[in-house]
């Protein structure tokens, strides 16, 4: 489950998803709400949260969330930009239980601070990844790829050195800031959003991804996460994205597909790094065309 704590963040990146900035605000959900949420959660049998933004960091309580979902016996993911880390958070992301995730676009900083829009991101963000990977903490790093002559291929060599061992690439995504010449539609998510996945936004709206915003189930504000999980208003978005995604990857009948799972560990950045695809439930000739699970250029 994707929580959306908040849509402040230090970056105006130009593919946020959240389009998040400076000028966003925790929203209304307060820390009581989503320790309510969590608790729904844990009692729904979610096994990871993932707290996310807008920039997670500049919540005020995010180190009490945390605390609380490790309690609970659930495992949190931090997506977070590392530009900003303070001591004590450093002693939280250490926790057993907890891992961190973060973007990066370039070994070049003029072209990483292109994307995300603030002088001095790059080095901040590429320190705090050396940091992480001396403290042990676990860590993923989404590379976006722009398909504009980035220099991407330069970027996951530059993690790799940096001791960097799980590094994904994915395409810009078709949502939020991330807009271009495609508009938003089902086409820019992986396969399986609503199916074990929730995400819930900083205003208590319930969507089956983050990046399927446009696609409300409810409110935990108004009602439990189960309710809303279980739904009309859900059970109706899983059918309507069912036959999308079928019509876009038809298979034989002799090598049946379905999309893989895709979960938090799936990696929003302001961009995620599943891909639509197929994967095959059994023998046949059928192949995988990408894959929810980042692949990991060791």
């Amino acid at each position: 489950m994707w929580l959306e704590i908040t849509g402040k963040c230090q970056l105006e990146c130009a593919h946020c998803y959240a389009e998040s900035g400076p000028a966003g605000t925790h929203g209304v959900m307060t820390t009581t709400d989503w320790r309510r949420v969590v608790d729904q959660a844990a009692g729904m049998g979610v096994g990871m949260v993932q707290f996310i933004g807008g920039e997670p960091t500049l919540h005020p309580d995010l180190a009490a969330l945390v605390d609380h979902a490790l309690v609970l016996g659930l495992r949190v993911e931090v997506f977070t930009n590392l530009t900003h880390v303070t001591p004590a958070l450093w002693e939280v992301f250490a926790r057993p239980g907890v891992r961190l995730a973060t973007s990066y676009y370039s070994d070049a900083a003029a072209e990483h601070e292109r994307v995300t829009v603030r002088r001095g991101s790059h080095a901040r963000t590429r320190a705090n990844i050396v940091e992480a990977v001396r403290r042990s903490v676990p860590l993923r790093v989404g590379v976006i790829d722009f398909g504009d002559g980035q220099r991407v291929d330069a970027a996951i060599s530059e993690l790799a050195a940096l001791g960097a061992i799980e590094v994904g690439v994915d395409h810009l995504r078709r949502v939020g800031r991330g807009v271009r010449e495609v508009r938003t539609s089902a086409s820019q998510l992986c396969g399986r959003c609503g199916d074990g996945v929730l995400a819930v936004a900083p205003d208590g709206t319930v969507w089956p991804c983050v990046f399927s915003r446009w696609l409300p189930l409810g409110n935990v504000r108004e009602d439990p996460v189960a309710e809303i999980a279980t739904g009309e208003a859900a059970e109706r978005t899983r059918t309507t994205l069912a036959g999308v995604f079928v019509a876009r990857h038809p298979q034989p009948p002799e090598a049946p597909c379905v999309p893989r799972m895709c979960n938090p560990q799936c990696g929003p950045s302001c961009g995620p790094a599943c891909n639509p695809s197929c994967w095959p439930t059994g023998a046949g000739p059928c192949a995988p065309k990408g894959g929810c699970v980042p692949n990991y250029r060791r």
